[in-house]
């Protein structure tokens, strides 16, 4: 929709400078809330070099959750924002994440299923 970008960067950036969204063990997860979604969107981003999040622990932040929620929606966050949490506090998962090679392997790791081994 019209509109939705911007409505969404300025949501993250307030919601930014109030406290960051970097959680700690390489990970951020900004949100935000929209008035012009039916349904939770969300993105996964990963840098191998690490950005400046001003994370919780200091440390440079490798793995971001991107979500927006519906703002009819305003309960759903805590409940994603949990389960997003507790499946990065895996050092499993993100080892995993990290060596990823494609975005099928990502999107299998995401949803819980067992990555598919590269070793021959």
């Amino acid at each position: 929709p019209k509109g939705l970008r911007e409505e969404v960067v300025t949501s993250l950036e307030v919601r930014e400078d109030q406290v960051s969204t970097g959680i700690g063990y390489g990970v951020a997860i900004p949100h935000a809330f929209s008035e012009n979604l039916d349904k939770v969107a969300a993105v996964f981003g990963r840098s191998s070099k690490g950005i400046d999040f001003e994370a919780l622990d200091n440390c440079p932040v490798h793995f971001v959750v991107l979500f927006i929620v519906p703002k009819k929606d305003y309960h759903l966050h805590l409940q994603t924002l949990a389960a997003i949490a507790k499946m990065f506090t895996n050092c499993e998962i993100r080892k995993k994440l990290g060596e990823a090679e494609c975005r099928k392997d990502i999107l299998e790791i995401l949803a819980g299923k067992q990555a598919r081994s590269n070793v021959a």
